[in-house]
């Protein structure tokens, strides 16, 4: 049994994942600031007969995530397997884009990512294995985002954090990979005032080719391949999932 961490699992993707890795039999440890949300999950997966155990995180806290991280050490081994998903987007137009709220969003979106490597790769290296695979964006691999310039430039740097983590952690049987999803149903996207809205989400349908926008699943059981051992011989890339999206635009 696999002991696997996914940060943001109280909704959208983060939920879809922990369910997809609860289904397969590994020992999820859902987290989030959603109290209720994350709790939420983690019953839903014991309820199935999966094991489960949810954890308040904040990613911005370094002291949070060394101590969770070091409890869940203590009582059951290293980590396994490592989901870097928490993240926000604030649509926020570049004359009102505070030093504050670029950080804020960087701090949650990239920096989050880096803490809880940093404080769960010694454990991991110990033990010869892993897995680690962190969220992008299509906005962060290929398109530009009007009024959210903070979160296109977190996701772009998710990119190179993908790719330095796998070098420096590839001779310690540690893989590192990321998923750069396009337009999936998530609260973020149905959001009107930081995103497309739902009007402006089945809209996008029109012109991804495969004709519709995806949902939290399909992002899941990518994420799960890339953590598994047919993944094995993968490591440094990141995967766009926007049903040919990016391909598709002419």
């Amino acid at each position: 049994m696999r002991n696997v961490l996914i940060t943001g699992a109280g909704i959208g993707i983060g939920r879809a994942t922990a369910k997809a890795f609860g289904h397969n039999g590994d020992r999820v440890f859902v987290t989030d600031v959603l109290e209720s949300e994350g709790k939420a999950v983690a019953d839903s997966i014991l309820g199935s007969g999966g094991k489960a155990e949810f954890h308040k995180l904040d990613v911005t806290s370094t002291a949070m995530t060394d101590q969770l991280v070091a409890d869940i050490e203590a009582a059951y081994g290293a980590l396994d397997c490592i989901v870097c998903n928490a993240g926000i987007a604030h649509r926020i137009p570049l004359a009102e884009l505070s030093d504050e709220k670029w950080d804020h969003t960087f701090d949650i979106d990239l920096k989050g990512m880096m803490r809880l490597v940093r404080a769960a790769a010694p454990a991991m290296r110990k033990s010869g294995k892993g897995a680690i695979v962190c969220l992008s964006s299509i906005m962060g691999v290929a398109y530009g985002w009007d009024e959210h310039v903070h979160y296109s430039a977190a996701k772009a740097g998710v990119v190179g954090l993908v790719r330095g983590l796998a070098v420096e952690l590839a001779r310690a049987g540690i893989r590192v990979n990321g998923v750069a999803p396009g337009y999936i149903r998530t609260a973020q996207a149905l959001s009107e005032k930081h995103s497309l809205g739902p009007a402006g989400l089945e809209k996008a349908a029109d012109f991804i080719p495969i004709g519709r926008v995806g949902e939290p699943e399909d992002i899941a059981d990518v994420i799960k391949f890339l953590a598994s051992e047919q993944a094995r011989y993968i490591t440094g890339q990141v995967v766009t999932v926007d049903g040919g999206l990016l391909v598709g635009r002419y």
